[in-house]
């Protein structure tokens, strides 16, 4: 096996990793069944690959930025898949965000084709991955993960290894549920302060350092006062991230009351047809109806 890295699924968050990889000299093979995803990272210097088994073909680890388990195990154990090039004792890093049972049976899977596997899920989004400050929570054999995080070291600037395999997803459902409602709670106090006529861009400096402080809030208050909708994220996937959320609590039996609420709201702007659009557009929840859609 080369230094070569595979990456497979050059999507939003995919080619933002994939980009960063490159940009720091790492030899990249990619693969994306939209061939458009994978055209900014081969002139970026990457190699564009015909299928998952070709790029991981030779490369030391794959790295996975996927949507979906069913897609995972499609993109690894389909027609074409990762198995059908990696060689024994390759390494799986799967930085999409799936539910933890499942990628518990990926990773036995894997270990039944002689395949190593790390679940390492994501936080920071697009603007932390080009600066390469990532954070991951990861689940995995221990030297896995130490091997992952020497990769994945280009991309990120925290790494922690929460346990076996699924052990980050869970991780990773837990950062969401947080996530979820600090999003809905800054943008429903950006409506307040809007209404009660205080300059919502003053509201971050005023509260730095003081317990209401957040990197949500340092963030994202002005963009929800600025109606700044630009995509760094999407709502339908927070949606899908709540709901193994909820997947999780009904299995532990754990009352998430709160968390129900916020996936309601993010279902409802998604039924808006916003689900494609950035958190900021949370803050379309609280604008209400307009006079002239009953006039």
């Amino acid at each position: 096996m080369t230094e070569r890295i595979a990456l497979i699924g050059a999507g939003a968050m995919g080619g933002a990793i994939g980009a960063r990889l490159v940009a720091t000299g790492t030899p990249l093979a990619v693969f994306d069944l939209d061939p458009a995803k994978v055209a900014p990272l081969v002139a970026g210097g990457a190699t564009a690959a015909t299928s998952a088994a070709d790029a991981a073909t030779g490369a030391r680890a794959v790295i996975l930025s996927l949507n979906a388990p069913h897609i995972v195990r499609a993109a690894v154990f389909g027609p074409g898949g990762v198995a059908e090039g990696a060689a024994p004792g390759t390494l799986i890093i799967d930085m999409s965000s799936i539910d933890p049972e499942a990628t518990k049976a990926l990773a036995a899977d894997a270990a039944a084709k002689g395949l190593a596997w790390v679940d390492s899920p994501l936080s920071g989004g697009i603007p932390k991955a080009a600066t390469g400050e990532l954070t991951l929570m990861q689940g995995g054999a221990p030297e896995d993960v130490a091997a992952a995080q020497a990769i994945l070291s280009k991309v990120a600037s925290n790494q922690t290894r929460m346990g076996g395999p699924g052990a980050g997803q869970t991780t990773k459902l837990i950062n969401q549920v947080l996530c979820g409602l600090g999003f809905l709670a800054v943008a429903e106090a950006t409506a307040l302060a809007e209404a009660a006529g205080v300059d919502a861009d003053m509201i971050p400096q005023a509260l730095k350092g003081g317990r209401a402080d957040s990197a949500i809030l340092q963030e994202y208050m002005p963009r929800f006062a600025a109606r700044d909708y630009r995509r760094t994220g999407r709502i339908d996937n927070m949606v899908k991230d709540l709901n193994g959320a909820a997947d999780l609590a009904r299995l532990t039996h754990t009352p998430m009351p709160l968390t129900a609420l916020c996936a309601e709201i993010h279902r409802m702007l998604t039924a808006a047809g916003l689900g494609g659009e950035d958190q900021a557009a949370l803050m379309e929840f609280f604008k209400g109806p307009n006079k002239e859609q009953f006039t």
